[in-house]
């Protein structure tokens, strides 16, 4: 292959890639210049000018002539009058020679190897661009297409056809994607891997439930609202806590817009993740009260030490607070971060009952926490509701439930 070939092959390519010129010029530079060394062991005395435009290669060659009898006449630079000669008669000890050195003077192999050398650069190179893009994009939102769908994850590519992952861990239960649909997700995490940048998308980060509120709230974008805090159960139930430096923007209602109208694609988008928009403030108690929404609470003890806080609603609240699966407290608790229990109010006929906490003696903690999660305070609340619905509402075994409404029952045959 020739120079000119050579050249205008490479700069095609470079521009396909989005090269730009000088650093095109500096990646044909080193590769020639790799050439020279190994041929002439130093690239010290070497000028290379390269026009890419035209595919104009140049590479001279410096050397100072001495006397065939000296002893520098082996250093690199140097030349000996007789084979300065050769080159021009009239050339005289001390004078510099100029000799240029055409690409065939290599041989064709390393020429050759030249050529995969330099795509080989260009492609590390994109790799590095990729890479540094997308470092920079890491949690912002980017649409792609799925061109392929693995067990574990899926494959898309962005506007430049470059690939992208998005996991199946990262995505909302409830996704269902099919090749050549159009997705959309946050820029999770990008990690170069063997030489090859990985970049990893989420649908279920929290940033993603925000970026789409800057997307559709003007008043979040323009940072008139500020997100305090986002917590999710992907797909099912997300809290966010919004806060207005303006005292004339209600941060809520801006946030869930006229009728809906503006949380409503968010909610479609997140395959209609049910979204509480609340106030934050500083005052703790009232955050809670907040948080537990739509469960009104009527009394509210904080251990600020061991970080938890003790709620206490009238019966028909519990189930509000507690919420589908216990979603809504553990979301609660995420977000004012502080672990929440929820207990029962007694009315005065229920003063006798007994606090299942009264029975962590015969009973594990694990056992205990599984009952307040279905909202069980108490061992006559655990009676009540009985034994085939306990079995179906929590992960307890039946043998573990035979042996509680054992200990309930004995209690209060006691009295």
């Amino acid at each position: 292959m020739d120079t000119l070939n050579l050249i205008e092959s490479f700069a095609d390519f470079a521009r396909q890639k989005n090269i730009d010129r000088p650093t095109m010029i500096r990646i044909l530079e080193d590769v020639f210049r790799t050439m020279i060394r190994k041929k002439y062991e130093t690239d010290d005395n070497f000028d290379i000018i390269i026009n890419a435009d035209k595919g104009d290669l140049e590479i001279w060659r410096f050397r100072e002539i001495v006397d065939d009898n000296s002893e520098d006449i082996w250093e690199h630079d140097k030349i000996s009058l007789s084979d300065a000669k050769k080159i021009e008669p009239d050339f005289e000890i001390g004078e510099e020679v100029a000799e240029e050195v055409k690409l065939i003077d290599f041989g064709r192999r390393a020429v050759t190897t030249a050529r995969q050398t330099l795509i080989q650069k260009v492609k590390d190179l994109e790799k590095d661009i990729l890479f540094a893009k997308y470092k920079e994009l890491v949690g912002e939102i980017i649409a792609g297409e799925v061109y392929q769908i693995l067990s574990r994850e899926i494959l898309l590519t962005d506007a430049d056809g470059n690939e992208l992952v998005l996991l199946k861990s990262e995505m909302i239960p409830k996704d269902r994607f099919r090749k050549g649909d159009n997705v959309r997700a946050v820029v999770h995490r990008v990690e170069m891997i063997n030489g090859n940048p990985k970049i990893i998308l989420s649908r279920t980060s929290p940033v993603f439930l925000e970026r789409l509120f800057e997307q559709e709230v003007p008043e979040v974008y323009d940072e008139l609202i500020t997100m305090k805090k986002i917590v999710r159960e992907p797909g099912e139930r997300a809290k966010v806590a919004v806060e207005s430096y303006d005292d004339r923007i209600d941060p809520v209602g801006a946030c869930v817009g006229m009728k809906g109208s503006r949380i409503h694609s968010i909610v479609r988008e997140l395959q209609n993740e049910n979204i509480d928009v609340i106030n934050y403030t500083d005052n703790l108690e009232l955050y809670i009260q907040r948080a537990l929404s739509p469960a009104k609470i009527s009394s509210i003890k904080i251990d600020e030490e061991n970080k938890r806080v003790s709620v206490y609603l009238k019966p028909d609240q519990v189930s509000l607070a507690i919420g589908k699966g216990g979603q809504n407290i553990k979301l609660a608790s995420k977000l004012v971060g502080l672990e929440i229990d929820v207990f029962r109010e007694l009315s005065e006929s229920e003063e006798e009952d007994v606090l299942i906490d009264e029975f962590s003696d015969v009973l594990e903690d694990w056992v205990i926490e599984e009952l307040k999660k279905i909202g069980l305070d108490t061992a006559k609340r655990v009676l009540e509701l009985g034994r085939e619905e306990l079995i179906r509402r929590t992960d307890l075994e039946e043998e573990t439930i035979d042996e509680i409404f054992k200990i309930f029952s004995q209690e209060f045959e006691q009295e």
